[in-house]
């Protein structure tokens, strides 16, 4: 049995602000990344919005720059998952894909959530190049374009009063003609000239050569097959949070899986403590999931220090 101080489960933004914040306060701390450590951002061609960079960066270069920040600072980053974690209290049994175990006094959880996608034919090609999952982030792109977000909740709709401050058009394509979205922005929606209500409709393809440009629609009470054409495509359906490993643990989840987490990072185990998009059922943005790993990072080494032997 391995014994360490503090074991961060995952390796992006999140993560890794936890870890820098742990190590600095004097914790021995090891993050499991996986074999691609870096979460989404891996898939993120360029970035504007994360405070400190005056130009754009690719997702890759940012996730390089925190783990050689972490490894610099005594962080070992590992390339085994987890797969279950034993225990009612401190430390706990984590045992990793490969069969090692580790016997951890403290735990972050920031293993991150996975975009929720339509699973069209050829759909990874589109992604980076006009098809995207997060409007916040690669809305901008967009500017003065016409473009399509597929959902029917409060994401959905919020997504499309904002795509449409700079978007010529916006065109919101819906299973149903009933939604999960608060009326209210149901209405502001209705009331924008620039966005359009797609109802009873599903995508059946992504047109373009090498970018997205339209989408085959079916109509699903008529059959009716109909083109729209489009520079972009927002997938507005939900996210799946990486939390498959805890099933069987005793944190206490929500019915879509994000960890239960308080306003200090803590879950409902002592000891162990959860940040970013897999306890964020609102914003899964980097920067934010960072901050919330420096809370988490923060209340973890306290515990440890508090606890040490």
């Amino acid at each position: 049995m391995n014994k360490i101080e503090l074991l961060v489960i995952g390796a992006g933004p999140a993560g890794c602000s936890a870890a820098i914040y742990a190590v600095r306060a004097g914790v021995q701390t090891v993050i499991a990344g996986g074999a691609m450590p870096g979460g989404q951002l891996l898939q993120t061609s360029e970035i504007e919005n994360y405070a400190g960079f005056v130009d754009p960066i690719g997702g890759f270069d940012l996730m390089d720059r925190m783990h050689k920040q972490c490894k610099r600072l005594g962080v070992e980053i590992l390339s085994d998952e987890v797969s279950s974690i034993e225990g009612e209290k401190s430390p706990y049994t984590v045992t990793m894909a490969s069969g090692t175990q580790y016997e951890a006094h403290a735990i972050v959880i920031a293993a991150g959530a996975k975009a929720r996608w339509l699973g069209l034919e050829g759909e990874d090609k589109y992604k980076g190049h006009g098809l995207s999952a997060c409007a916040t982030c690669d809305g901008f792109f967009m500017r003065g374009k016409e473009v399509c977000i597929v959902g029917g909740g409060n994401t959905a709709f919020e997504d499309a009063l904002f795509l449409a401050q700079f978007c010529t058009k916006v065109n919101l394509i819906h299973r149903r003609d009933a939604f999960r979205a608060d009326q209210v922005t149901v209405d502001q929606a209705k009331a924008n000239p620039k966005i359009n209500l797609v109802l009873n409709s599903v995508v059946e393809e992504i047109l373009g050569e090498d970018s997205v440009e339209g989408v085959k629609v079916k109509n699903v009470k008529t059959g009716e097959i109909s083109q729209i054409p489009c520079s972009g495509l927002f997938v507005a359906v939900g996210a799946v949070p990486q939390t498959e490993f805890l099933k069987n643990s005793l944190v206490a989840l929500a019915d879509n899986g994000l960890v239960l987490a308080d306003e200090r990072a803590h879950t409902t185990l002592p000891g162990i403590f959860a940040a970013g998009d897999c306890a964020d059922k609102y914003y899964r943005q980097a920067i934010i999931a960072a901050g919330s790993g420096a809370k988490a990072g923060i209340e973890a080494a306290a515990f440890v220090n508090l606890h040490r032997k």
